[in-house]
């Protein structure tokens, strides 16, 4: 073979194999893909429990159940998970390194810009939780001269500060886990975030009888499941399986067996909740 043919060989399988590595990374890179792959990967929160946690090698929560169902209806057989912290979900959308995330993922407007959202599958609220015994704490609005625990970055006692008791003391952790201890001592009087987080961990069989979550949310927090923008064929997929969750009634089953330790229910004129529009 001349040298001229063995370049032009050379060449045309150098180009082969470059197609196929493309191709091979198109199809890895989106967290999976319905159209013949029956793997999927998901984001979810490790660390909240009755929404989403990490229990030794399994998931357990009410997301977690979302995210199985909405897979399974998907025609997906494979589920891995990956855990999707507040500050990285849209990253994590973008980079194609999860197909979706569902962990307490709130719609706004300006997360709108950066992903679009199927659901919501569930409208939540900022509420307290306080000592099962402590009858004083009625709403955000009796906080003042109380301790109210925080984490670090979070809005959500910094809204109770500004909008209903600017005397209101803050202690700030890393993690909602660290407040569960000292509310239970008497070093802290609640603490506030979402209501089902709050619910989740009053759930806990070690917190029965010793929490309770005040009931009185004062924000709307509606959970949807964030996809790559402008997917709205995975969209509306995604909201046919959600409606049907509801309408075979595992969404109830599932929000039951999650929450209902806690005696938590969500806002029944809410819940379940309509689809915004796919976008």
């Amino acid at each position: 073979m001349s040298n001229t043919k063995k370049f032009a060989a050379l060449a045309a399988a150098s180009l082969l194999t470059a197609s196929l590595a493309a191709c091979a990374s198109d199809n890895g890179g989106d967290g999976g893909s319905s159209g013949g792959n029956d793997a999927v990967t998901i984001g979810i929160k490790f660390d909240q429990p009755g929404v989403g946690q990490q229990v030794g090698s399994d998931y357990k929560g009410f997301d977690v159940d979302v995210a199985r169902y909405v897979a399974k209806e998907l025609g997906y057989s494979k589920i891995s998970f990956k855990e999707a912290p507040s500050a990285q979900r849209e990253t994590l959308i973008q980079s194609g390194q999860v197909k979706m995330v569902v962990a307490s993922y709130s719609i706004t407007e300006e997360r709108q810009q950066k992903v679009s959202f199927a659901g919501p599958y569930l409208v939540a609220g900022q509420d307290l939780l306080v000592r099962a015994d402590d009858n004083s704490i009625t709403g955000p609005e009796s906080l003042n001269g109380k301790k109210l625990c925080s984490v670090t970055g979070s809005t959500s006692a910094a809204n109770v500060k500004e909008k209903f008791a600017n005397k209101v003391q803050l202690q700030e952790y890393d993690t909602y886990s660290k407040c569960v201890d000292p509310i239970i001592n008497g070093t802290l009087d609640a603490m506030t975030t979402d209501n089902t987080i709050l619910a989740g961990y009053a759930a806990q069989p070690q917190y029965k009888g010793k929490l309770k979550l005040v009931g009185k949310p004062f924000s709307e927090e509606n959970y949807g499941i964030g996809i790559k923008k402008g997917d709205t064929d995975l969209c509306n997929k995604i909201n046919d399986a959600l409606d049907k969750m509801v309408s075979d009634g595992t969404w109830q089953k599932d929000l039951d067996a999650n929450f209902g330790p806690a005696n938590f229910k969500p806002d029944p004129a809410k819940n379940p909740p309509k689809h915004i529009p796919c976008s």
